[in-house]
This record gives structure tokens, C-alpha cells and sequence, in this order.
């Protein structure tokens, strides 16, 4: 499905018109256009690449998925490669690519499945029509920005995953499934960085394209780089204390382990004293002093529960039962 606006001047002018069109509007003096489709096919990177004079390496480029940040430069424009990543409602890292050719005079955006909700964008534009007159640039400057402030919303909603997981591993009662929960959120926070880090110098780019980003939108575009740069440090942040969390439950996990061992450890050594006295008048030898006192069975006894005694009350002492 393919979205057309046309601006002129700054304010909407058109919407739903022929994509075929797109050729002679964007050589109108002082006309923007949009065009977005979601999910494109072979058929609809054909009609951009003939109404806009599209470099074939760069339809080839958009026809693959799955691509690292990145902006590649062309003569009169450019092409950018961006991810909006957020997370589902099972929690989740759900990752929406968006493709954009980005001119003076239009910007055209690839949505892929999940695709980005872009009624924020629109929004924007509408509501800053002084804006639009500075064409492609804005128009791209209102979708950065609405990415990269997913950016921030995600990093909120990892935090708190980060937090609960601190508070679970320092819990009094040892819980199971926290070491897995921990690799698991760290290995989101991992995926978050891989697809973010490399807007950063991607956004450097664009910003230094002559033309492009004027002085009047330099500010904005500075202040969505400010955001994903914070983006990028709280990252790191949350990524450190998920080190930190599992570090701490390695090392509480290994002192239980020496607690059960020291446990076993003393009752195999209170077993030990009865297990050696038996075992000695056990000894088939006929000169054994003890065989036959009278008072030999009840004495045997009575040191096998005196040391067991004293070995228990030794162990209990130093907090080893």
C-alpha cells in the first residue's frame, strides 16, 4: 500500500494522489513530498526507482533486509537504513525496519513488517507546518526523532525489568528462575545496542549533507542525537548492572553450595565416630580386652553418643549446622 502527501509551502496540500505523479511535483517550486509504503514489493521499488531517478545500488539495498544502520550518499540524496525497536506485549524485542530516501524536495519511507506506526509523524508535520517548508529534512528529522524516542521508552520499561531482577537476586529466599531471567534481559539489552549504536554516526552523516539539514533544523537534529546518545549510555548502564546482578548470583549460588557442604560435611564426621567404634569390636579378633566386660556394650555406646554430642555442639558453635 502506498501513502502520498504533497505539502506546498509548508501546509498539506494533497493527499492519495497518483504515486505516477511524484516525477513532476517534487520540481514545483516550494512542493514536499512523502511517499510511504509498508511492506514494498519488487513492483513498488520499480515505480520509486522511475519517478525519482533512484540509483539501482540503492533499490538493490532496499530490497534486503535485515541491514545494519547505516546512510549511503547519492547524488542529490540519500539513502538511510534505521531500526525502531520496542518491546511486544510478551516482552519481547520487537524490531521494525524502516528504510528512507531522503531529498531536498521529498522523503520516502520502506516500512517491513512488524511495520512502524507512523501517526505520530504525521502528527508532527501537521502541527509544525512552518517546518515543512525546509523539506526533507524535517519530514526525516520528525521520523528520526519519533525512533529514537522509542529508543527511550524501551530503556524505561528495561530498567524496571533491571530492578525487579536486583531486588530478586538480594531476595531472602533464593529464587530459580532469576539466572535465566537475567541472561535473558541481558541478551535484549544486547540486541538493543547492535541496532542502535550505529544511527549514531549515521545521524553525524546526514547532518553534515550540504543543503539538507539547514541551520534552522540543526538544533533539532542535534537534540535527537543527544537522545539516542543517552539511549546508547543507559544501554550500557543496565547492561553493566545485569553483569553486576549475575556476578552477585553466581557468588550467592556458590555460597550456598559451600553452606551444603560444610553441612555435609559435619554430619559425615558425627556419622564417622559410631561408624569407627562399631567397626573396630567388629574385628574378628579373639584377644579384644572389651568382649567380655559386662558393662562393654553400654560403654561402646555411651562414648558413640557422647563424641556424636560433642562433635554436634563443635559444629553448631561455628555456625557450620
Amino acid at each position: 500500500m502506498i501513502t502520498c502527501r504533497l505539502y506546498r509551502e509548508g501546509m498539506l496540500k494533497e493527499e492519495a494522489f497518483d504515486p505516477g505523479r511524484a516525477s513532476d511535483l517534487i520540481v514545483e517550486q516550494g512542493a514536499r513530498v512523502w511517499l510511504d509504503i509498508a511492506d514494498p514489493n519488487d513492483r513498488d521499488l520499480e515505480l520509486l526507482q522511475e519517478e525519482f531517478s533512484l540509483h539501482p545500488l540503492a533499490v538493490e539495498d532496499a530490497r534486503h533486509r535485515n541491514q545494519r544502520p547505516k546512510v549511503e550518499v547519492y547524488d542529490g540524496y540519500f539513502f538511510l537504513a534505521m531500526h525502531a525497536v520496542s518491546l511486544a506485549e510478551d516482552d519481547e524485542l520487537q524490531d521494525s525496519e524502516i528504510h528512507a530516501f531522503a531529498g531536498h524536495r521529498y522523503l520516502i519511507t520502506l516500512r517491513y513488517p512488524p511495520v512502524f506506526d507512523v501517526t505520530e509523524v504525521l502528527k508532527r508535520w501537521d502541527r509544525q507546518p512552518e517546518l515543512t517548508q525546509y523539506g526533507g529534512g524535517f519530514l526525516l528529522y520528525a521520523l528520526l526523532d519519533e525512533v529514537v524516542d522509542g529508543y527511550l521508552d524501551l530503556i524505561d520499561r528495561l530498567e524496571d525489568v533491571a530492578d525487579s531482577i536486583e531486588d530478586r537476586v538480594f531476595a531472602d529466599e533464593p529464587d530459580q528462575d532469576v539466572q535465566e531471567d537475567i541472561f535473558h534481559t541481558k541478551r535484549k539489552v544486547v540486541e538493543f545496542r547492535r541496532l542502535v549504536i550505529p544511527l549514531r554516526k549515521a545521524i553525524d552523516m546526514v547532518q553534515e549533507q550540504p543543503g539538507f539539514v539547514t541551520p534552522e533544523l540543526g538544533p533539532y537534529y542535534r537534540d535527537v542525537a543527544d537522545h539516542l546518545i543517552r539511549s546508547i549510555e543507559f544501554a550500557d548502564n543496565k547492561r553493566d548492572l545485569l553483569t553486576t546482578a549475575l556476578e552477585a548470583q553466581l557468588a550467592q549460588v556458590s555460597n550456598r553450595l559451600n553452606v551444603i557442604m560444610k553441612q555435609l560435611t559435619s554430619w559425615a564426621a558425627i556419622i564417622l565416630i559410631p561408624t569407627l567404634i562399631a567397626g573396630i569390636y567388629g574385628m574378628n579378633f579373639n584377644q579384644m580386652p572389651e568382649l567380655r566386660w559386662r558393662y562393654g556394650y553400654a560403654f561402646a555406646l555411651g562414648v558413640m553418643v557422647v563424641s556424636m554430642f560433642l562433635l554436634y555442639r563443635a559444629f553448631k558453635k561455628r555456625d557450620w549446622l
